[in-house]
């Protein structure tokens, strides 16, 4: 196996592990992210409905418009698009699914930017 696919292999481990012991409820409900090469996305998803409440991505039309800076920067304003899409559907808290990804980076720099706005994890 080659060493990309490795990764991604073990990428997709911990993220299965952490996906067993995380759920999301309609008093708190998970806040997933995806990051590719060039953009990021995230999901603010009831589990127990099965239904998404809130998404944001680094491709919406939106937030498009005010990209601008590196993808750590976009990152940042991504989460701070959805937290405050979040807080307007009356969401404060919720439990912060990180994919298997190391929380450093834009991964870290997504999070800053949601509690920035007061979303609590």
């Amino acid at each position: 196996m080659d060493r990309v696919k490795k990764r991604e292999v073990s990428r997709k481990k911990r993220a299965f592990r952490i996906r067993k012991k995380i759920t999301g409820t309609a008093e708190r409900p998970r806040l997933c992210v995806k990051r590719s090469l060039k953009h990021i996305s995230a999901q603010i998803i009831d589990d127990k409905a099965g239904h998404t409440i809130v998404m944001a991505n680094s491709y919406d039309k939106d937030i498009v418009e005010k990209l601008e800076g590196s993808k750590t920067d976009v990152s940042k304003l991504v989460g701070e698009i959805v937290a405050e899409r979040a807080l307007e559907k009356g969401i404060n808290e919720v439990v912060f699914d990180r994919k298997g990804y190391p929380y450093h980076g834009r991964i870290k720099a997504f999070a800053e930017g949601t509690r920035k706005k007061g979303l609590k994890f």
